[in-house]
């Protein structure tokens, strides 16, 4: 009696199965998608160190969709000119804005965190349950140009959420998912 596990594959077969078994097996030791480190030239110098870290503007006032959306997303190029058609108005980085605003163009910005797209992430729900935005993207008041600081990695949330769920001002207020199901949908 033959038994399944021994049985011949046809060589074309086993080459297929040997390459997405070493494909997978190399994966595993890859954070899926880590863009960890990755800082890309914008296509306006904005510096978040002048803006969040000497001016104090709020994250918020910029990203203000973390507030009540699964995306932060990107200013439009208005909220820039809120105090721009005031303050360094003639600055050549800002007359790129006011070239887009008068263009009604958007400003083609390049996401810079990116997660898998088999995640699922809500930003509204971390913003209310009182997270900075540096506990996930890192110093960013600090950076002229920003760059992904964390891996961004499933292991790395589930850290921040088993740390977060036990810490013993937190076990009441909140209580973040560890199921599969919160991330993968």
């Amino acid at each position: 009696m033959s038994d399944a596990r021994h049985m011949k594959l046809p060589r074309g077969e086993r080459r297929r199965v040997l390459l997405a078994s070493t494909l997978a097996l190399t994966a595993c030791n890859v954070a899926v998608g880590s863009q960890q480190g990755y800082e890309p030239v914008q296509p306006v110098a904005f510096s978040h160190a002048q803006h969040a870290g000497e001016f104090k503007i709020d994250c918020l006032y910029c990203h203000f969709g973390a507030e009540r959306s699964r995306h932060a997303g990107v200013p439009p190029v208005q909220v820039c000119m809120n105090c721009h058609t005031q303050v360094k108005k003639d600055a050549p980085e800002v007359q790129k804005l006011s070239t887009a605003m008068d263009a009604g163009t958007p400003i083609q910005w390049v996401k810079v965190h990116r997660l898998p797209d088999h995640a699922y992430l809500n930003h509204s729900s971390h913003v209310a349950a009182g997270l900075k935005c540096q506990q996930c993207h890192g110093p960013v008041e600090t950076m002229v140009r920003v760059q992904q600081v964390e891996t961004m990695a499933m292991g790395w949330c589930l850290d921040c959420h088993r740390t977060t769920a036990t810490a013993p001002d937190n076990w009441k207020k909140l209580a973040p998912p560890t199921d599969c199901s919160a991330c993968h949908r």
